[in-house]
């Protein structure tokens, strides 16, 4: 890009000042509009590192732009020709603006992601966020949330999946173990999101209903690589567990949820975690069952379909046998009619919880000696339909259930208690032990500004 105007400018005002006259010009031709755009991009990417110098002020820029009487007389043309940037655009400076605006914009209307999908936008982002490791870090997260973003409040094409590779998951795996020390973003939130919305997609691609010839074959590329190396990637586990643990927003809960279940019913990842974070896991998922109200019930379901897996694959089957007088209390509270606690008790709840109080260890050793019995039952029924008795057990809807459940993004999970967060953040003390410096929010936006329908850098009467 080349300026068509020459710019002299002695100070920060200054540029902003400029930056006001450029988005306030009457366009009234499709020309004229690409003209300022152009205009906009050529001047913020001449002084980014000068005037232009963190993310705040990139997301100023952006917000300039959607405020504007050009975008509020011309928005659908003005998304679009931004959105063929993306797919055009090289230079890195240059993409760090048209990226914000899309992100900044499609937070506040969903319309942009899903013409940024029309326009094949997902396999420009997966090129350039495995190609852009040397540019800046900033660009980089912002191309993992516009990603994350894109992708979850639709569901994406399968000829877009199907571009996905082996080594851009393992890029994304290796990202979050190269940086585990980094105190500024100790959860490697953004990259850990898209690993998470990738697995969904894939989940639900492989379980849509709608597909008039069957599941379509595709192979969920994050179990994959977990099943095949899921021991050079273990900091992504914990984080997870960290995550689940933190997070209050109801639809995020569900995407650790979804791929919880997946490991845990996948034999080659049954052992992906370590045992004492099993234990801080099964902790959580116990705390949360009783923190939920009778209202949340579609979340107090799939906590039960990923525990029963959790109970009976991973190491946690093994003696000595963690917190199993306080699981087979809960079990039994849940599962009765009229508990002053949980209230009426639906028939899902009760099947689900029938299956956990069916894992061996829990049956008590009567129970379980009988189960194992060469001779018993179940043993026997085993031998003869050659079937694996976990499968067996498992409802064949449940991946199905996991799969579809949805939340809509922002909203929080409910809590019995008005001061929960205080029982979470002692949680998080324990989990944080002999490391002071973790003490973000990890549901609050990364880039440490406010996203709302308001711009929201209004100083001094500046709108």
């Amino acid at each position: 890009m080349e300026f068509e105007v020459s710019y002299t400018l002695d100070n920060e005002q200054q540029f902003w000042d400029e930056l006001d006259d450029i988005v306030s010009a009457q366009c009234q031709s499709h020309e004229l509009i690409d003209n300022t755009l152009r205009s906009y991009l050529t001047f913020t990417t001449n002084y980014k590192g000068e005037y232009i110098q963190t993310e705040y002020d990139i997301a100023r820029c952006s917000y300039k732009l959607l405020e504007s009487g050009l975008f509020a007389a011309h928005k659908d043309y003005v998304r679009r020709q931004i959105v063929f940037s993306l797919l055009q655009e090289d230079c890195a400076d240059t993409l760090h603006f048209i990226v914000a605006f899309l992100l900044f914009d499609g937070r506040q209307n969903e319309h942009t992601f899903e013409m940024m999908n029309e326009e094949g936008a997902f396999p420009r982002l997966l090129e350039l966020i495995q190609g852009r490791t040397d540019d800046d870090a900033g660009l980089h997260r912002m191309l993992l949330e516009l990603l994350y973003e894109m992708s979850r409040i639709q569901p994406l094409r399968i000829e877009d999946l199907t571009l996905i590779e082996d080594e851009f998951v393992a890029y994304m795996f290796q990202i979050i173990e190269e940086l585990s020390d980094d105190v500024n973003d100790p959860y490697h939130y953004p990259v850990i999101r898209v690993v998470l919305i990738l697995n969904e997609q894939y989940m639900v691609k492989a379980h849509d209903p709608t597909s008039p010839q069957g599941p379509p074959q595709l192979t969920n590329k994050v179990i994959k690589i977990l099943s095949a190396h899921g021991s050079r990637y273990k900091t992504f586990g914990e984080n997870l567990i960290l995550l689940l643990n933190r997070e209050s927003e109801t639809s995020l809960q569900l995407l650790i949820l979804k791929l919880l279940y997946l490991l845990f019913t996948t034999p080659s990842t049954y052992e992906y975690f370590y045992t004492n974070d099993l234990h801080v896991l099964l902790d959580i998922i116990l705390r949360n069952l009783l923190d939920l109200p009778p209202s949340a019930t579609p979340l107090r379901h799939t906590y039960l379909r990923v525990l029963s897996p959790l109970l009976a694959h991973t190491q946690l089957k093994n003696p000595p046998h963690y917190k199993q007088n306080e699981l087979v209390r809960l079990l039994a509270m849940m599962a009765e009619d009229g508990n002053g606690h949980f209230g009426a008790v639906d028939e899902t709840t009760k099947r689900l919880v029938g299956r956990c109080r069916r894992v061996p260890w829990l049956r008590g050793e009567e129970d379980a000696a009988a189960a194992t019995s060469p001779n018993s039952p179940t043993k026997l029924k085993q031998r003869l339909l050659s079937v694996s008795l976990p499968q067996a057990m498992e409802s064949s809807l449940s991946v199905m259930e996991v799969a579809s459940q949805k939340s809509k993004p922002g909203v929080k999970t409910p809590s019995r208690a008005n001061d929960g967060g205080k029982e979470k953040d002692a949680q998080e003390d324990s989990l944080h032990a002999g490391n002071d410096d973790d003490d973000d929010d990890v549901g609050a936006n990364t880039m440490g500004i406010s996203i709302v329908k308001k711009s929201p850098f209004e100083v001094e009467g500046e709108a």
